[in-house]
Formats: structure tokens, C-alpha cells, sequence
């Protein structure tokens, strides 16, 4: 059988390109038909896919030949009329501003973490403000100009989680930050984690190849963070900023306005809010939502509407 799939057409068309009794014809409504015209029905018919419509006794053309045993075989003119059909795409286009922005954020969590260690909190600081910029920009670009996309509601979480994990494991081996607040950020992220790959790998159309997994272009499954979640991510921003920052405030600043007290306040308060976002996401039924293949194709045939001029 012949797998295709084709943009819709609006013009009624019609090609010799076969022999016999047999024609081809575009029609009204995006169906592709390739009609008998010795028999008022369709061998074949096409409007997601091209199937072949049964018939009692398949007909058996010499100058076009047999496709298999049940179906039949399009001509050399036919095949090179559907070559030049353009292909209806399952992917989306990823290459936006906003996305772009998203992934320097992804690279520039390791040089953070790297900067830390090596106790340049100055430059961490500098490309810390720079990730949380580009994270309010690329946010507010996608909703201006329509770029939103569904793997950016993948990369920009993960974009944040990298730079938080990397930056809290950091400060913890620094001293800056206490251990337990570290085990409690970090195995929530550990736990999210888990569950998107299992919500990923099951919302997968088949084939399911490692491969088609790490193709985020290909869209199967939508995160919608919690609004605990997105609180919890601003306060632990402000908590791995504050903790970078804090070394580099002269002591006399920090013994006037009591910042190493508040400092563990807010530690704690952070604390609090990591454990319910966390359990936001375990009792929420919109958290995530696994795509489906009409759901896919709309999102993509409208954002390809919206790029066109």
C-alpha cells in the first residue's frame, strides 16, 4: 500500500498519468482519488493517509502492474505527479528566538556551576543575572509574537532545573547552602525528572526509537507547571542568587541589615514551598497532558499559520 501524506487542496484536477480506465483526480475537500471510470467508486482515496477502498474483484491493469496482492501500482507519471505534492509535516519548528535563548540558558548552567567551585562568585553572580534575564525575555517574546512552542514548555523548566540543580549541588559543596536544603531541592527535581521520561516515553507514537525520543520536535506530551511550582521556582531563583551574591557583599553590609539571619529564614521557607510543589505535581490531573495525534497536527498547522506573512 502507498503511505502518503498530503497538504489539502482546494482546485479540482484531473491526470491521464494512468493507463486504462484509470484516472487521478484531486478533489474538493483535500481527497486524492484515483478513480475507474469504467466503475462509479474509487480504487483508491486519500485525506489523512492514501487507503484503498475494497472492491469485490481487484482489477488487474498490464501497463501499470500490481502494487500487491490486493491492491494496485500507480504509474511512473502518476508517482512523479504525488513526488511533487508537498509532504504534511509532524514536526514544528524549533528554531525560534525564544528557544534559542532557553538553550544558551542550558549552557551556561555547567560554566555556573564551574565558576562556583572554583570560587569566582563574582562571575557566577554576572551569569546567574544573565540566565534569569534571558529567562523573563524569552517568555515574553513567545507570548508577543506567537512563537510559543511545545517543546519550549519542555527545555525552559529543564533550562531552570539545570541551572538550579547545578547551582544548588554547588553552593552545597561550598558551604553556602546546608545539606538537607540541598537533599530536599534536588530529590524533587530527581523525582520530576523520573516522570518525565516515563510521560515522554509513553505519549511516543510508535515506532518508539531512541531516536524519535530525543526529538523534541516531535511534540507527544505537554507540561503545565503548577502555580506553587512557579511560585517555588522564583523563590528558589532568589534563594541560589542570594546564596551566589552573598560572598561577594562586604561583611560590614551583611552584619548591619542581619542578612545571615534572614538568609535562613528563607532557607526554610523554601524548604516548605519545594515539598508542596512537589506534591502539586503528584494530585494535579492538569499537570500533565499526554497529546493526541489530531491535537499534534492542529498545534503545528496553526503555528505554520501564523509564521506565514
Amino acid at each position: 500500500m502507498l503511505a502518503a501524506r498530503l497538504l489539502p487542496f482546494r482546485a479540482t484536477r484531473g491526470s491521464h498519468g494512468l493507463r486504462g480506465s484509470t484516472r487521478l483526480s484531486l478533489q474538493q475537500h483535500g481527497a486524492l482519488c484515483i478513480r475507474d471510470t469504467s466503475r462509479p467508486r474509487c480504487i483508491w482515496t486519500q485525506s489523512s493517509g492514501l487507503t484503498r477502498l475494497p472492491t469485490s474483484k481487484p482489477r488487474m491493469f498490464s501497463s501499470i502492474g500490481t502494487l500487491d496482492a490486493n491492491g494496485y501500482r500507480l504509474a511512473t507519471a502518476t508517482k512523479r505527479i504525488l513526488s511533487k505534492i508537498p509532504l504534511k509535516s509532524s514536526h514544528e519548528n524549533i528554531y525560534t528566538v525564544p528557544n534559542i535563548l532557553t538553550f544558551s540558558r542550558l549552557v551556561a548552567a555547567p560554566a555556573v556551576g564551574y565558576l562556583l567551585v572554583h570560587n569566582y562568585h563574582a562571575a557566577a553572580l554576572s551569569l546567574f543575572a544573565y540566565a534569569g534575564i534571558t529567562d523573563l525575555v524569552d517568555g515574553w517574546i513567545a507570548r508577543k509574537y506567537q512563537l510559543q512552542t511545545v517543546v519550549g514548555t519542555i527545555i525552559d523548566p529543564m533550562a531552570d532545573k539545570l541551572l538550579m540543580t547545578i547551582g544548588v549541588a554547588c553552593l552545597a559543596v561550598n558551604g553556602s547552602l546546608p545539606v538537607w536544603l540541598a537533599v530536599i531541592i534536588l530529590g524533587r527535581d530527581v523525582g520530576l525528572a523520573i516522570s518525565a521520561i516515563y510521560y515522554r516515553w509513553i505519549s511516543l507514537p510508535p515506532p518508539k526509537t531512541m531516536a524519535r525520543y530525543w526529538d523534541f520536535s516531535l511534540p507527544s506530551a505537554e507540561v503545565k507547571p503548577t502555580e506553587i511550582s512557579k511560585i517555588n521556582t522564583a523563590l528558589q531563583l532568589v534563594l541560589v542568587g542570594s546564596a551566589i551574591a552573598l560572598p561577594v557583599v562586604p561583611e560590614t553590609i551583611i552584619s548591619a541589615w542581619h542578612l545571615s539571619e534572614a538568609m535562613t529564614g528563607f532557607q526554610y521557607l523554601v524548604a516548605g514551598t519545594t515539598i508542596w510543589s512537589g506534591l502539586s505535581y503528584v494530585f494535579s490531573k492538569n499537570a500533565v497532558k499526554i497529546l493526541s495525534k489530531e491535537e499534534v497536527q492542529k498545534r503545528i498547522a496553526q503555528a505554520a499559520a501564523k509564521r506565514k506573512p
